[in-house]
Order: C-alpha cells, then structure tokens, then sequence
C-alpha cells in the first residue's frame, strides 16, 4: 500500500515545517511502513544548521522515523485521531549527514504492541546507505485528553 501527502495528512497531525514524510511507498498496518523524506535547501531548518554547510538535525531525523512509525501505528480506522506520543529512544545511532538533495528513505517496524504502548524499530538509508538507527517507545493517546 501506498500514500501521498495528503493522505499521510488525514492520519498524522503534524504540518508542514514539522510533517517531514513526503510518501509513503510501503504500509502494512500495525506492522511496518517505509516512507521518503526528500531534502531541499528550501527546508527552514538549513537557515540555522547549518548555514554554510547544511546538514539536516539529527533530531528531525529521529521525528522523521518516528513519523512513518507513526503512520503505520495510525492507519487503521479505530486510531485515527490519536496522537503518537515519544515514551523514549535507544540505540541511536548517526552514520552519515543528510544533506539538501539527499532522499531519506525510513524503514520502520513496530517489535511490541500492548494496548496504546508499544516499541518501534526505524532505519534511516540515503542512497542504499545506512544514515541513522533508533529504537522508540511511544503511546497513543486521544489529543482531547492531553487539554
């Protein structure tokens, strides 16, 4: 299965300059998802990251990850609405930079559900290349119960 913007738009809250998966080109529900991020120099975040030689924050990686996770997490119709909470991350790991016209391409499975709980595992590949790893847990939680 696949999605685009706007579809990824009707099952995550974030927008644009936080929404940073463009597609995605593989959905299995509750199991896995890979989407691509494709870096611009028109990404606000180069301004200050760095100007003369920009590189894409490791921590907008990280939420780029998390976010096909996430898409995998709120796909099915009874999540929809939720919220994919950050609980923690491990193992992470930096290989390489990302840098404008870079496509980050996000391999991300989930390893444990229980209820709203659960772990996710996520790659991060430029060009077939290995750029970042992490280990998340996370929760779902409706947004009105966090008012």
């Amino acid at each position: 299965m696949t999605l685009d913007i706007i579809e990824i738009q009707k099952i995550l809250p974030h927008r644009p300059p936080m929404l940073l998966v463009d597609r995605i080109i593989e959905l299995v529900p509750f199991e896995s998802g890979t989407g691509i991020k494709n870096v611009t120099m028109m990404e606000p975040f180069f301004r200050g990251h760095f100007p003369e030689t920009p590189i894409m924050p490791g921590v907008l990686i990280l939420e780029a990850m998390a976010q096909v996770g996430g898409i995998a997490m709120l796909y099915p119709e009874e999540n929809r609405g939720k919220l994919a909470l950050f609980g923690g991350m491990e193992n992470v790991k930096f290989k390489k930079p990302v840098v404008p016209g870079d496509q980050l391409v996000m391999k991300a499975s989930l390893t444990k559900v229980h209820g709203d709980f659960g772990k996710l595992h996520a790659d991060a590949y430029v060009d077939e290349q290995l750029v970042a790893k992490a280990d998340f847990t996370f929760a779902l939680q409706r947004a009105e119960k966090m008012r």
